[in-house]
């Protein structure tokens, strides 16, 4: 049984994408034993700017071959995206020219992955399995609001369209987009296996050792446009002068609007650093106060659940998220000491900073309901078996 994994994002690449992609291949190894291979048709590591990471362009690990492809250099802009986007494909293209597969999996945030395995999966006559992480459609309609590129947006949507329609099988990463995508192909099976908490945050303590002076709030993770901390760090960093220092590690298209409205505000505890390795994160979540989660006041964001939630909740730490609609109702029900604000509202950010009990708390049930491991380990299984039920209608006789 072969099966072929399309992900923009891989090991040792930073990015939820990867992460979920190479515990998923990992998953489908060990749910399908010895009969299972698995190729991967990644890119070499690109996800910031700022980080690189050496990796091989074609590397075996058991059953699993992964070939990574070069592609030009990007940051966040739609052209250098859309020109690095396109690399891939073509080499995708090229790779699966005359191979065969038993299923297609795809796991997109940004849509065009997706549309490829579309495009792939009818090329080779193969089952299409979808793996939905974001409703791109959605946020570009919010983005490009009263932007010239606002009209690409019907485009977009009749590719996603296109994409859906020819999926065998859906999953979603949030329940929030399901009345989305079940409006687009009532009749395909959708399934929702989110995100979840990776086996390295689970034997550590992430108690300080040392006492910070001053409360640390930390936010690890993409500086864009659609986490907007532009729109809400400088001004609530201002309002918590001499009680709280920020820190900031990442970077993305909007780091820029935020290291220059840091600038204009004149203050001086918001700290912005690069990405860093995980293992180095690790660290820096031991020695933070509180983790913080911000998503820009967008209607396409009340669908979302942010990945982070999941490795923020690991630690143990007090959480403030400044987050709305499904992700709200996701923290509140399920995570303890997590405080939630209004997307964009500084003095909310402030005055929930201030509700918080500092210290760790024990979220037991959490962890284990959210493993990775376990997670991975159900969606392999239904990807498996969408595989033997397409093996069984080839093999039925006339």
């Amino acid at each position: 049984m072969r099966i072929l994994v399309l992900t923009f994002y891989f090991r040792p690449d930073l990015s939820a994408g990867s992460f979920r992609a190479t515990a998923l291949a990992d998953a489908l190894v060990e749910q399908g034993g010895r009969d299972v291979e698995v190729d991967v048709l990644t890119t070499l590591p690109n996800r910031y700017h700022s980080f690189s990471a050496e990796a091989s362009a074609d590397e075996s690990s058991g059953n699993i071959r992964i070939r990574r492809f070069q592609i030009p250099s990007h940051h966040s802009g739609v052209v250098d995206q859309s020109r690095a986007f396109a690399s891939y494909a073509r080499e995708v293209i090229g790779a699966t020219r005359g191979r065969h597969y038993d299923v297609v999996f795809a796991t997109s945030s940004r849509l065009m992955t997706a549309a490829l395995g579309a495009l792939v999966a009818n090329r080779v006559s193969t089952p299409l399995y979808l793996d939905i992480r974001d409703i791109f459609t959605d946020t570009m309609q919010d983005i490009l609001a009263g932007r010239a590129l606002r009209h690409l947006v019907p485009f977009f949507k009749k590719i996603e369209r296109y994409t859906v329609r020819s999926s065998e099988r859906i999953n979603l990463v949030s329940g929030g987009f399901e009345e989305h995508f079940r409006a687009l192909a009532p009749d395909r099976e959708f399934t929702v296996y989110t995100n979840g908490i990776d086996e390295e945050f689970l034997d550590i303590y992430f108690a300080n050792p040392i006492p910070n002076p001053r409360p640390v709030i930390l936010y690890a993770g993409n500086i864009g446009e659609g986490q907007g901390l532009h729109r809400v760090l400088p001004e609530a960093a201002r309002q918590l002068v001499g009680r709280a220092k920020f820190l900031v590690i990442g970077d993305g298209g909007a780091r820029i609007k935020l290291e220059r409205a840091i600038l204009l505000s004149g203050i001086d505890n918001i700290e912005v650093v690069p990405p860093v390795p995980r293992a180095q994160l690790l660290q820096f979540y031991k020695k933070a106060d509180v983790l913080f989660l911000h998503l820009n006041d967008y209607d396409a964001f009340r669908r979302v659940l942010p990945s982070k939630i999941f490795e923020y909740a690991a630690t143990g730490k007090p959480i403030l998220a400044g987050v709305g609609g499904y992700a709200r109702e996701f923290i509140s029900k399920n995570i303890s000491n997590a405080v939630v604000f209004n997307p964009c509202d500084p003095r909310g950010l402030m005055e929930g900073f201030g509700k918080l009990k500092h210290g760790l708390v024990t979220r037991k049930d959490f962890i284990r309901r959210f493993s990775r491991t376990r997670i991975m380990a159900d969606m392999a299984r239904d990807i498996l078996s969408l595989s033997q039920k397409a093996k069984k209608t080839v093999d039925r006789p006339e």
